[in-house]
């Protein structure tokens, strides 16, 4: 097949044309979410920062030792580490060993700490004599398994 030379100068010149659009235009940054890869706690990224330091009313540098954020599917989240509050999975379990071992040196107590149960757990815990009895539900937990009330979305 024979081409003419001006068609070839012509196609050439828009394939120029089209690599030097491609090359000049920024590409698009992806946002955070929704995203497969951002569904587990992870440390704040610097560009989240200031959004999620707003959101817990912070100063950005003492944020960034606790905070994490994840994704939730279009929802961007994020969860700042504080005196009880865990960020990662809730602890579900309904027998906890550090539970059990309070009750066997603390009998019928009516409470049993953190500081046996772990900041994890979503139940308010007893001992029933020397045995560990999870109660009522204190935290909900959400879709993934983590701890709803100490998750905020940030817009």
């Amino acid at each position: 097949m024979r081409f003419s030379t001006n068609w070839l100068a012509v196609l050439g010149a828009a394939c120029v044309a089209a690599v030097s659009v491609s090359a000049g235009a920024a590409p698009a940054e992806r946002p955070y979410c929704p995203d497969a890869a951002h569904a587990a706690p992870a440390k704040v990224p610097a560009d989240l920062s200031a959004a999620v330091a707003r959101a817990f009313q912070m100063d950005e540098s003492a944020m960034r030792g606790g905070a994490y954020v994840r994704c939730a599917g279009p929802k961007l989240l994020a969860c700042y580490v504080g005196a009880n509050l865990h960020c990662f999975k809730a602890d579900t379990r309904r027998a906890l060993p550090g539970a059990s071992a309070w009750c066997r040196a603390n009998r019928g107590s009516l409470v049993i700490p953190m500081s046996a149960t772990g900041h994890a757990t979503i139940y308010d815990w007893s001992c029933d004599g020397d045995r560990a009895v999870a109660g009522k539900v204190l935290m909900p937990v959400d879709a993934r398994g983590y701890i709803a009330g100490n998750w905020k979305e940030i817009r």
